[in-house]
């Protein structure tokens, strides 16, 4: 049974994209009252969060049969309201431990939530004979814009952390039924590549070369959304809606970037759009680590949101045009080996925001744009129009490698 809006394919994938974010981007405005409430420091809550990029790898190597048998839609539409909810729950965590054990099953519903968004992302695209990918990614971060916003609003109100979410539950129920309650699965590919990633792929020399280009982005990222509103507490002492408004800054401007970006590359040299985004992202550590104001903060919270916004998907599709092995391995290779860098990012800013300030946490990110400047040549030199006529074939194991592992970041 169906119900609620009827929605063309793209926007259906559009507004799943948007909800999903909105629904697991309330609880980052809404860290620093957290991290106060338990008494806790920045290296014992980043401890604590990489709970959900736990779940999230696990779900990513583990999950694509089980949701393939319960079914993409019922799936879909049980998974995000629950990831609401169980964020709500994880609000009330008494301490650090049952923080990280909460997170955990965040983690695998989030996890699964990718698979299913990704891999119709990609369906639709070969139905439409357009990328859409990356402006699917562009309403993700459009929904942590408006989660952000909205945390910032509840957190100047003097809404508990927990009530906040609670009230994020119901938000996202209806618009799922309104939304999504019409969604049904686009059909496979009718010409699948065949090709079935292992569950852990060994990284060749030129995939670890792609690895270095996208860690500076994967750390910084990390950083920013879990740790901006952090920064403008801390450093600052700014209040809660400004420190919700500096997420959803971050946020906005990614999504404004990833939603031109295919355009942009289809024009430009893969290699050159990157270095583009890394000067930006360069600019952007360097305002946050010697900013005198908040708003100057700000600015360079929107360059992080600009630098970060589509690096790991042009590494992704360097990797899938690769001929020395099958698209499926090489990709999977490069998604699992950043996302045990991304894993280790939480409690390494923690423990140097611990040690040498919350500055210094995005300042270490400045030898990793450096390494990704050197490397960026490896993203191809020529158009991404002229350099491929179709987007990587499909088989599920390889679309479901292609996301943005954002470990509850997206």
């Amino acid at each position: 049974m169906t119900f609620g809006l009827k929605l063309a394919p793209q926007h259906r994938v559009y507004a799943g994209f948007a909800i999903y974010s909105f629904a697991m981007g309330n609880i980052f405005p809404r860290l620093p009252d957290i991290k106060r409430a338990m008494e806790i420091e920045d290296g014992t809550l980043g401890l604590s969060l990489i709970g959900t990029p736990i779940g999230t790898l696990t779900a990513l190597t583990l999950a694509t049969p089980v949701l393939e048998r319960v079914g993409f839609r019922r799936a879909l539409l049980w998974l995000v309201p629950l990831i609401a909810l169980v964020y709500s729950v994880a609000a009330h965590a008494p301490g650090p431990v049952a923080l990280f054990l909460m997170l955990l099953p965040v983690g695998l519903m989030i996890g699964s939530v990718e698979i299913i968004l990704n891999v119709e992302a990609d369906r639709t695209e070969f139905l439409l004979k357009r990328r859409i990918m990356n402006r699917a990614h562009s309403f993700w971060s459009a929904g942590f814009f408006g989660a952000g916003l909205f945390g910032g609003a509840m957190a100047h109100l003097g809404l508990s952390p927990q009530l906040h979410l609670a009230l994020v539950v119901p938000m996202v129920a209806v618009a799922m039924a309104l939304f999504l309650g019409g969604f049904e699965p686009a059909p496979a590919r009718f010409a699948t590549s065949g090709d079935k990633a292992p569950m852990f792929a060994r990284p060749t020399l030129p995939i670890l070369v792609l690895v270095a280009v996208t860690l500076s982005a994967m750390l910084l990222e990390g950083a920013s959304i879990d740790w901006s509103a952090i920064y403008m507490r801390t450093v600052f002492d700014s209040g809660p809606f400004v420190a919700g408004f500096t997420v959803a800054l971050f946020a906005f401007s990614q999504a404004t970037t990833r939603f031109f970006a295919d355009s942009f590359v289809d024009r430009h040299s893969p290699s050159g759009v990157a270095r583009v985004l890394l000067a930006a992202m360069a600019a952007g550590v360097l305002i946050v680590f010697f900013s005198p104001l908040p708003f100057v903060s700000m600015l360079g919270f929107a360059l992080l949101g600009i630098g970060s916004s589509a690096l790991f998907p042009l590494a992704i599709s360097a990797a899938a045009q690769r001929t020395d092995r099958p698209a499926a391995i090489n990709v999977a290779a490069l998604s699992q080996i950043s996302f045990i860098a991304f894993l280790l990012g939480p409690p390494l800013l923690g423990f140097v925001s611990d040690h040498w300030g919350i500055r210094s946490a995005y300042g270490i990110g400045i030898p990793f744009i450096a390494l990704s400047l050197l490397t960026a040549g490896s993203l191809g030199r020529r158009p991404a129009a002229e350099a491929v006529n179709a987007i990587p074939g499909e088989a599920p194991s390889t679309v479901v490698q292609e996301m943005k592992i954002r470990a509850g970041k997206a």
